[in-house]
């Protein structure tokens, strides 16, 4: 079980001694009806309550997936309304997410999965002249013929599950819409309880 890490430089303010889960759900109980985030290019308006449903509905996805806390989950996308949600629910399901910069090829792409270990990636499809899911194939072709969550990619080893951003489904890959629907009342105990022991 991954422990929490509090390190304070010199200042008489302290940190904040919660997990971003806990401090998220402060703020949405708090703010419940205000905005949350705005992502004016999908026309998204979300309130706190709804950003939370979806927050708390994708991290029990993940974990019903399989994933387990202390595990690595890359997103390699651009700005817009998954990503945030995808921030939220790996820190309250104690997963990794790890950053994979928008502007990656192929190459760097391999050489950060495989470097940070990642079991699972969220990906948009496409981002300006970078075809997400192309490269993906290029360097995973097995996901094709693969079932979601059960990839086994000779170069990319501990990439287990990818998932999709956007409205297609893709061979192979689970749609990030979908996976709002994947957990259920066991998930969700998991995350409160997970809440109460970081």
């Amino acid at each position: 079980m991954p422990q929490p890490s509090y390190v304070h430089g010199a200042s008489a303010t302290p940190l904040i001694g919660e997990t971003i889960g806990v401090r998220f759900d402060r703020i949405a109980e708090r703010f419940a009806e205000r905005d949350a985030l705005i992502v004016r290019h999908q026309q998204v308006r979300w309130t706190y309550r709804e950003l939370q449903r979806r927050v708390d509905a994708f991290a029990a996805g993940l974990l019903a997936l399989g994933l387990e806390p202390g595990e690595r989950v890359g997103i390699w996308s651009p700005n817009n309304a998954e990503w945030v949600v995808a921030q939220l629910a790996t820190a309250k399901a104690g997963l990794i997410l790890v950053n994979i910069n928008p502007a990656y090829r192929l190459a760097e792409l391999e050489y950060a999965l495989n470097k940070s270990g990642c079991s699972a990636l969220i990906t948009a499809a496409r981002f300006k002249t970078s075809d997400y899911v192309g490269m993906l194939n290029q360097l995973a072709p097995e996901l094709a013929d693969a079932t979601p969550g059960k990839l086994e990619a000779a170069r990319l080893p501990r990439l287990r599950l990818a998932i999709n951003i956007g409205g297609d489904s893709v061979p192979g890959m689970l749609r990030f819409e979908d996976v709002y629907d994947l957990g259920g009342d066991v998930e969700r105990e998991r995350i409160a309880n997970l809440a109460d022991t970081l």
